[in-house]
């Protein structure tokens, strides 16, 4: 660090400033090195433009001192060449010269020089002039210094705005993502409840038919086992009966009485009927049973073979008392068209849960078309058929029908139009569930909003 002061007696502490004169005027350089001297500048010399572009190039002064009259390369060239080179461009000009034309000054200014001195020097002047320049270039380049810290902090802070704000963008994703999954698991955990409600109660009265069935199954193979000794009895006694009136024309007083007021010949043809009448009961009661026995079976663990009109017409014994009269309701009346159906390997006790709540639905909107004053007969129609190496039912009911809206969302989990505590609406959410993923068929609703409903089910005769 080098002490220097200026005109006026200024002090200023701070590095020795360089200035490179180039003249080729020897007398002028000596002048002007003494004076920056004195003034506390450290000098350095060039007596033509080719020296002043290499002595810049290798160390560049702080200013330059450029005369513009010189042999070579004049003054305005090398300034030209020091402005295109980006090492040196940066550095103050101030051309000296004894040219007062204006055009002269301003083909200068445009060059790239940042002042004028006239000789003769007035070396105030000069020193001033040097002294304003640098002071110039060192706030300019404090200034670039500061804008390109400015820009440096603009640049980070943009950065970090926007990474802040992917970083918001991405957490707000995540917390949505995460909503959204607690919701679906809150929404699969109720509908899990809610389906394994549904099982369960499905499976208690799997299990109460069963009970039923079985209970009733020992009376009846009581009924059944002592009825055609019966019957041979009655007819042993009928045909003793009749060889005694044949070879005893005559009876007794007594026995003639009870003969006249009993009836006899009534009595024995209508024992005969009474007979037939508890086998038909007996027949009934077996029927029931077995039709029982087939709604109640439970094969969920694996798929067997199975008659799909036993599985419907257990499913209608166990609805029956359903389809009879009720409050303002007529009798539904059933009809069943069935197709010749081979076995079909599936799980027929899931099956007899579809077929319920499909009935049971239908049986459902008929009340409610009758309480809002429906006057047709109703009826339901179940038909099946066999397509290729598949097996359709249909069943169909004349009731009240939907409107599109309804139908389109009736298979959605938890979907009800019924009054709170009449239904969870997942009879059919679980239907389609068993068709779709238990026996890899399809299930699918049509209807006439005043006309009716029907749903086809069909299901491969065995599952892939």
């Amino acid at each position: 660090m080098a002490n220097r002061s200026g005109d006026g007696g200024e002090d200023m502490n701070e590095e020795r400033t360089v200035i490179l004169i180039v003249d080729d005027n020897p007398t002028n350089l000596n002048v002007l090195s003494d004076v920056l001297d004195e003034a506390g500048f450290e000098v350095r010399v060039a007596q033509n433009g080719k020296i002043a572009l290499e002595r810049a190039a290798y160390d560049p002064p702080d200013l330059i001192l450029l005369d513009v009259m010189m042999p070579g390369l004049n003054g305005f060239e090398t300034c030209e060449r020091l402005k295109a080179d980006p090492q040196t461009a940066e550095i103050p000009v101030i051309f000296m010269t004894a040219l007062s034309e204006t055009v002269d000054k301003v083909r200068g200014l445009a060059l790239g020089a940042v002042d004028y001195v006239t000789k003769p020097f007035q070396q105030e002047e000069v020193i001033a002039r040097v002294r304003t320049h640098l002071q110039i270039s060192r706030l300019n380049k404090s200034l670039a210094q500061q804008n390109l810290q400015l820009k440096a902090e603009i640049q980070a802070r943009m950065k970090a705005e926007a990474e802040l704000k992917e970083l918001a963008d991405n957490l707000e994703k995540l917390v949505e993502k995460r909503t959204k999954e607690l919701k679906d698991a809150l929404h699969n955990l109720e509908q899990t409840q809610l389906q394994l409600i549904q099982q369960e109660k499905m499976a208690s009265l799997g299990q109460l038919v069963a009970g039923v069935a079985h209970e009733i199954n020992n009376p009846v193979n009581f009924i059944a086992t002592n009825l055609e000794p019966a019957k041979e009895y009655v007819a042993e006694l009928t045909r003793l009966l009749r060889l005694f009136m044949t070879h005893y024309p005559d009876p007794v007083v007594e026995v003639a009485e009870v003969l006249q007021f009993i009836d006899l010949d009534f009595i024995i043809t209508d024992l005969h009927k009474i007979m037939e009448s508890f086998q038909v009961g007996a027949n009934m009661l077996t029927n029931i049973s077995r039709s029982l026995r087939t709604f109640s079976r439970s094969d969920s663990t694996t798929p067997v073979p199975a008659n799909i009109h036993d599985g419907i017409d257990s499913t209608l014994l166990v609805l029956g008392h359903r389809f009879k009269p009720r409050n303002k309701r007529p009798e539904i009346k059933v009809v069943k068209k069935y197709g010749d159906l081979p076995l079909v390997k599936c799980y027929l006790g899931q099956l007899n849960q579809v077929f319920i709540n499909i009935l049971a639905n239908a049986v459902d909107a008929f009340d409610e078309y009758f309480q809002n004053g429906g006057d047709r007969s109703p009826q339901i129609v179940i038909c099946t058929r066999a397509e290729g190496d598949k097996v359709c039912i249909h069943i169909r009911d004349n009731g009240p029908g939907m409107p599109d809206q309804v139908r389109e969302r009736i298979f959605e989990p938890a979907f009800t139009t019924k009054p709170v505590g009449k239904g969870t609406g997942l009879g059919l959410s679980i239907s389609r569930k068993i068709i779709e993923e238990q026996h890899q068929g399809q299930i699918t609703c049509t209807s006439v909003e005043g006309e009716g409903t029907e749903f086809t089910i069909t299901i491969p005769l065995s599952i892939p």
